[in-house]
């Protein structure tokens, strides 16, 4: 048998990263409409929170929020919208007028295309077409949000630089260094939802989901992401970009007129994209709840009930950024920088490394052996594998709490029982407990008799 006719013996090889999406049925013009459709979708969500923002601070500040312009004030953020398109649009003396303009439509533009690739349910009958609920999907989605977020970067660099002013150029500086900084920690993080689905394709990971939900096994990597989207956005805590006392509106601080309004819709859709993929790949998302999806042999699972359950899990993240904004105060920008380069990607290194770890053990590459634990057969090279790491943890978090404890005591300065009030110079008065040095009298004259 030749080498050929064994080649058409065998199987074609489908690669298991492949997207399981079905897009055949789909033709061109349809594809536009869902495009259209995501575009109203996010621009409908975007006004929607916004209310939503100033309504739920409102009640924690207790008071009332937006509530005279329309039905419970639905329509304030469609009214200032109008007022800020009728404000006057000024462009700098010095500015380059050309990257002046494109930098908020190319920051606005690449939020909205990570969205292409999020499931927002499964295959649904549109226009007498089976189509899914998703605009494209590609066997490297996640790596082409992480690009796309690369991408924005730019906007703001240009922003910042084309203002030709100094303030927005160290704005822009100060964002872009945020940005890429905690894109890393959350690349990272995303590194581990790849091994253990075994895919990039949005489409794949949510279907590697049915039995349980990454959150579960990938609770470490759901909450460095979760704090990495906060700091990508530039949200509270971690609202860096701008700052009254410092760089006054930062990156964006020369614009005005919908150009100002664009870079705000592309954070508040930023707000969403990240929170979609979140929902995409931690929440299962699109699939319903573990208890409701086994109702009738998964029938909320179908349809368009995926639709109400991602938008579902898509506000419960909006729900966190709002809480987080009425409940803590700004970091400093080193201490928020430190966290990221010191702390967050060092973790996340590790995590991914113990992560593919576990996904050896269980596919059997450090060992065949089974054992049999608490009624469920493991591996032992698994079992083994979660016991170095559990040590691994515990040694860690004893060393660091040491190392507080020590840096702690350094710190701690005792003030002696009796100080001279006027060592510095003036006069400094006794803390509780401490008594004044008695002055010191002067020595007797000599006398000379003669």
């Amino acid at each position: 048998m030749t080498i050929l006719s064994l080649i058409a013996a065998a199987e074609p090889y489908v690669p298991r990263d492949n997207p399981i999406t079905d897009f055949s049925d789909t033709p061109t013009w349809l594809s536009l409409v869902k495009a259209l459709l995501i575009f109203v979708y996010l621009l409908l969500s975007t006004l929607l929170v916004i209310w939503f923002e100033r309504r739920v601070i409102g009640r924690m500040q207790q008071r009332p929020g937006p509530n005279r312009t329309g039905p419970f004030g639905l329509l304030q953020t469609l009214a200032d919208g109008v007022k800020l398109a009728l404000k006057e649009d000024l462009i700098p003396k010095n500015a380059d007028k050309l990257i002046f303009i494109l930098a908020p439509a190319f920051f606005g533009a690449m939020a909205f295309v990570s969205f292409g690739i999020i499931p927002l349910g499964p295959t649904v009958s549109m226009f007498g077409h089976q189509t899914p609920l998703q605009l494209t999907d590609v066997p490297v989605a996640i790596l082409l949000v992480l690009a796309v977020a690369g991408v924005g970067a730019y906007g703001v660099v240009l922003a910042g630089w084309s203002s030709g002013s100094t303030y927005p150029l160290l704005g822009g500086l100060r964002s872009s260094a945020q940005i890429i900084s905690y894109e890393i920690a959350m690349g990272l993080s995303l590194v581990a939802v790849i091994l253990y689905s075994g895919s990039m394709s949005t489409s794949q990971i949510v279907a590697n989901q049915r039995d349980i939900w990454h959150i579960i096994p990938l609770v470490v990597s759901f909450a460095i992401y979760v704090i990495t989207m906060v700091g990508e956005t530039n949200r509270l805590p971690f609202d860096l970009a701008e700052g009254e006392g410092e760089l006054t509106g930062g990156f964006h601080t020369e614009y005005s007129s919908l150009k100002f309004a664009m870079f705000f819709l592309a954070e508040y859709v930023n707000m969403f994209t990240v929170a979609a993929l979140a929902t995409t790949v931690f929440l299962g998302g699109w699939m319903a709840p573990p208890g409701i999806s086994a109702i009738n042999d998964g029938m909320f699972n179908e349809g368009w009930w995926g639709l109400l359950w991602f938008t579902i899990k898509l506000w419960m993240f909006m729900f966190l950024f709002v809480w987080l904004r009425g409940s803590l105060p700004r970091t400093r920008y080193d201490q928020f920088m430190r966290f990221g380069w010191k702390f967050l990607i060092p973790v996340t290194i590790v995590w991914v490394v113990a992560v593919a770890f576990l996904q050896a053990a269980d596919n059997g590459y450090l060992g065949e052996r089974v054992v049999s634990l608490l009624g469920a057969e493991r591996r032992l090279a698994s079992l083994i594998v979660i016991g170095v790491l559990a040590l691994l943890v515990l040694a860690a978090t004893w060393i660091w709490e040491g190392k507080q404890t020590a840096k702690a005591e350094a710190a701690q300065v005792i003030a002696p029982d009796v100080i001279d009030p006027y060592a510095g110079g003036y006069p400094v008065p006794p803390l509780p407990g401490q008594r004044l040095q008695e002055a010191q009298s002067a020595a007797p004259k000599e006398v000379i008799h003669g």
